[in-house]
């Protein structure tokens, strides 16, 4: 189709004063690294809305088919004193009219088309087409052409924006011929250099986080010397941070002939725990002349009223501080019952319809926040497979698995259960808004925290859909989140129907068995539940009113998967009556030998180092002594006797 440039616009818009031509000036498709850089600029009549436009990007691909994987409405911008709307990554200099999410704009062959109309009109995998086309380009970084885009966009020429990393310092512009050149990328104004040329303010600091009490300098600079003094407003608010966290000017005035300017801004330090927070700094209307460098600039302010639990993390763990909050009588219902019939006694609990609850799963977020929550810092989350904390402000919000940032890892890979997410589960809805939900619904497995955990994002890519044991965290790893995984694929298989737990390593494409079960088996038995895995299901029961009976009952895993499958199950002692079994280590500490007494007389033994890997484990007699010879340290005993399942600290010297 032929192209016009402005002065065309010009006529165009005197033949036909309804409706304003609209053209595709510029297109830099790929951009240094990681595509942050990217953008579409058009042009139109100075100052005209592009209400009643869509601009529509399409797949040139095999896999793509020419057809739409990108739409968005025009409605709302308008051009500026040029004629230009500028479209692109919130990198690009000047500030784009409307921002896309970085590596947005696919290298080619691939084409961008501008319509009368509307998103609605081209949903996603939408073929290219003519009908109500306004101005389409074809494009490629060395690709070779798709004839069949050409011709259902009716154009006649695919333009080659480079290859070779040439295309990442190039863009296609259009010129007063009706052609294109490639160039060097001329964002944010005229291809021929001609027109209003703007000077370009910014701002900055210089670091990304500073402390409660800490004084910012924020310097403003524009691209050339401003010829009259020139006074710029900002605001700093952004979610809870507002006036109340911090004192200072939120203008700065450059002097003529100047080109930069600063302001100072305090951080109040309130001694409230608010948890970290971060501003913004926004800037307010531009004078006449300039334009916005950067904008909504994030600077990270970190709270030093962080809290710290009582109990250790993974790596260092303690147990027996954290009680469960299971209410009285939440598992007598499986007393005294073995094989299918147990089995089916803890589904009716754990999946009870008229009790559990279902959260979307964007309430996710926040309940990883609290369940997930380091005992280190009450600001920031505990991550599975890495065994680090992340502040919780960095949580993943786009696609792809960024480094620093933290996302939702399913212990049960989503794509081996069978289920996904639904557009309910992109809203967040709080506590108190639930789904009903029941053994059979499968879906609800994409959002039930107990088989969700906190991960670093790149290292979830890594883990992918694998077996565990086939994965078993990154090198160098400690093993502490061994039995937890464990307890939660144990977990969801007794929860949902049509998920099962299997040994060895089914095809990762197959779906509703996981592995290994006979490796989950040894992580479940030498990583016995610690405090932050007790704290963790106390989260959840709050938010989902069911808990995973393997953490409250570690035992109960025997009797289904293990040593003790066909066997009663016998529900262990309350509290009190636990305490009334007597039963005694000593001496402690202890040096090379401890004794047990209780009075069922006989039982077996566990001791595990504080990393959670077992050390040493007997058949004991009451009253005998028990030779370990473990080197000095702290130590977790566990007790295991036919009435009662103990865990105990024990100090070696």
């Amino acid at each position: 189709m032929k192209h016009f440039y402005f002065v065309a616009f010009l006529i165009s818009i005197c033949c036909n004063p309804l409706i304003a031509q609209v053209t595709i000036n510029e297109l830099d498709a790929d951009t240094p690294s990681t595509d942050d850089q990217e953008f579409i600029e058009l042009l139109t009549t100075p100052e005209t809305s592009l209400d009643g436009y869509v601009l529509v990007l399409f797949n040139g691909s095999s896999s793509g088919g020419d057809s739409s994987y990108f739409a968005f409405d025009l409605d709302g911008l308008v051009a500026d004193v040029n004629g230009i709307v500028l479209i692109g990554s919130n990198n690009v200099v000047p500030v784009p009219d409307f921002i896309l999410f970085d590596n947005t704009i696919q290298n080619g062959a691939d084409a961008i088309a501008i319509y009368q109309g509307d998103e609605q009109d081209f949903p996603e995998g939408t073929l290219a087409t003519t009908a109500n086309l306004v101005d389409a380009l074809v494009y490629d970084t060395n690709d070779s052409d798709d004839t069949n885009l050409l011709n259902l966009l009716g154009e006649t020429a695919q333009i080659n924006e480079g290859g070779n990393g040439a295309s990442s310092s190039n863009s296609i512009q259009l010129n007063s011929t009706g052609g294109y050149d490639v160039t060097t990328p001329t964002p944010g104004q005229l291809n021929d250099g001609s027109g209003v040329v703007f000077n370009f303010i910014g701002a900055s600091a210089s670091q990304t986080a500073y402390n409660e009490g800490e004084e910012i300098i924020i310097n403003f600079t524009t691209t050339t010397a401003v010829t009259n003094t020139t006074e710029f407003t900002f605001t700093l608010d952004n979610a809870g941070f507002n006036s109340a966290d911090f004192t200072g000017e939120t203008s700065v005035t450059i002097a003529a002939g100047a080109s930069t300017g600063q302001t100072t801004i305090t951080l109040i330090d309130d001694q409230d725990d608010e948890g970290d927070e971060e501003l913004k700094i926004t800037f307010g209307e531009m004078p006449e002349g300039f334009k916005r460098a950067n904008d909504n600039v994030i600077i990270r302010i970190i709270d030093n009223d962080f809290t710290t639990a009582s109990y250790g993390t993974p790596l260092a763990p303690t147990y027996d501080q954290v009680e469960s909050t299971q209410p009285d009588g939440y598992y007598d219902s499986i007393d005294t019952l073995a094989d299918d019939a147990l089995v089916q006694a803890l589904q009716d609990i754990i999946a009870d319809p008229s009790i559990v609850r279902a959260q979307t799963y964007s309430d996710i977020i926040d309940i990883l926040k609290e369940a997930d929550q380091s005992p280190l810092n009450s600001n920031q989350v505990w991550l599975v497979y890495t065994e680090q904390q992340r502040p919780k402000l960095d949580f993943q919000t786009s696609g792809g698995s960024n480094e620093g940032l933290w996302n939702r890892e399913h212990t049960y890979p989503r794509s081996r259960g069978g289920f996904n997410d639904i557009e309910y589960d992109q809203v967040a809805d709080g506590i108190d808004i639930f789904t009903t939900t029941k053994a059979d619904s499968l879906r609800h497995a994409n959002s039930d925290a107990h088989a969700l955990r906190a991960a670093d994002g790149p290292e979830n890519s890594s883990r992918s859909n694998q077996d565990y044991g086939e994965y078993s965290g990154p090198t160098g790893n400690q093993g502490s989140f061994y039995g937890d995984v464990a307890r939660s694929i144990f977990f969801l298989t007794i929860r949902y129907n049509g998920l099962d737990v299997v040994s060895g390593n089914p095809a990762n494409t197959t779906v509703g068995a996981l592995g290994d079960l006979d490796i989950l088996l040894d992580w479940h038995r030498n990583d016995p539940p610690d405090d932050y895995e007790m704290n963790r299901n106390n989260v959840i029961y709050n938010w989902q009113f069911n808990r995973n009976p393997f953490i409250d009952m570690p035992d109960l895993v025997e009797y289904i998967w293990g040593t003790n499958v066909g066997e009663q199950w016998t529900n262990p002692l309350g509290v009190e009556d636990n305490k009334l079994s007597d039963m005694t280590i000593y001496p402690n500490p202890s040096s090379g030998a401890i004794t047990i007494t209780a009075p069922q007389e006989t039982g077996k033994v566990f001791l595990f180092d504080t990393l959670g890997r077992e050390v040493y484990k007997d058949n004991f007699q009451s009253g005998s002594p028990i030779i370990h010879n473990l080197p000095s340290g702290v130590y977790i005993v566990k007790v295991m006797t036919s009435a009662t399942a103990t865990t105990r600290k024990l100090i070696v010297r």
